[in-house]
């Protein structure tokens, strides 16, 4: 089985982007305009429940410190990966971080608009497995209200939005080729939600464990590839039909042909009071 990579930015990753790939001085690359992986520039205002996951104490200021994507559930509620509060992203505890925020309503990462909200609690999914990335969902709790014209409907189990075949758009500010060029800009990607047989086939599990695990997740992407998150998406909003489907997780490269992206399968993992 080939090895899934959860769509996160490590620690390392992310200093080596704030000092030697993206200085602070320098424009955006040129490759960070054609392309999350196969997707062009949207506006915030288009799509508000997009928020970015910030820390510049972990991650440096040149890009506000994103490293994770979010979406607003309700007007102080944020869903997000699992896996991005994790060690393997943040290098420590989220309890440590003291200046963890949700910056909303910004399209571009240098720009001063929108909100940067802090966070003031994290629920991590009990149903959440690290080694299989089952279960992949964290709730924030905000200190204060977002507007509530920010706020995306999830869609329920046995909603149409979740039916193969299906047109979908997955947004972030990560890697846009999948060599570690970081979007300034939020970026959205035309995607179709795939047959679970598909993402079985692509990540069959080994020894009765691991792998695809339709229950929990959704498997969404491009047969031919070219169009998929990336390193630095995890934790943003796979959209059908006007509805929350799922969440950005991991999968074996990015955009690349028969490896579709997993993503957490929100009907299946976030509480029904959320």
């Amino acid at each position: 089985m080939r090895r899934p990579i959860s769509r996160k930015r490590t620690a390392a990753v992310a200093a080596l982007v704030a000092t030697a790939v993206l200085p602070l001085s320098a424009p955006a690359p040129a490759t960070a305009d054609s392309v999350v992986v196969g997707g062009e520039p949207v506006r915030a205002s288009d799509s508000p429940w997009a928020v970015a996951l910030s820390s510049r104490d972990r991650f440096g200021g040149t890009r506000a410190g994103q490293f994770c994507g979010g979406v607003v559930v309700a007007p102080t509620k944020v869903v997000t990966a699992a896996h991005c509060l994790g060690p393997t992203v943040l290098g420590t505890d989220a309890r440590e971080l003291s200046d963890l925020k949700v910056i909303a309503g910004r399209t571009e990462l240098r720009e001063a608009g929108g909100r940067e909200v802090p966070v003031t609690g994290a629920w991590i999914s009990p149903q959440y497995d690290p080694d299989t990335q089952s279960g992949d969902l964290a709730v924030l709790t905000l200190a204060s209200a977002l507007p509530r014209s920010y706020v995306i409907k999830p869609a329920r189990r046995g909603d149409p939005a979740y039916r193969p075949g299906t047109s979908a758009e997955v947004y972030g500010w990560g890697d846009t080729t999948g060599g570690g060029s970081y979007a300034y800009t939020l970026r959205a990607a035309s995607v179709s939600v795939l047959p679970d047989e598909v993402c079985s086939r692509a990540y069959p599990a080994e020894g009765g464990g691991g792998g695809y695990l339709p229950a929990t997740m959704l498997c969404a992407g491009d047969p031919q590839g070219g169009r998929d998150a990336c390193q630095g998406d995890s934790g943003g909003p796979l959209v059908a039909q006007g509805r929350l489907i799922g969440l950005v997780s991991w999968g074996s490269g990015c955009g690349e042909a028969d490896s579709p992206g997993v993503y957490t399968r929100i009907s299946a993992v976030l509480p029904s009071t959320v």
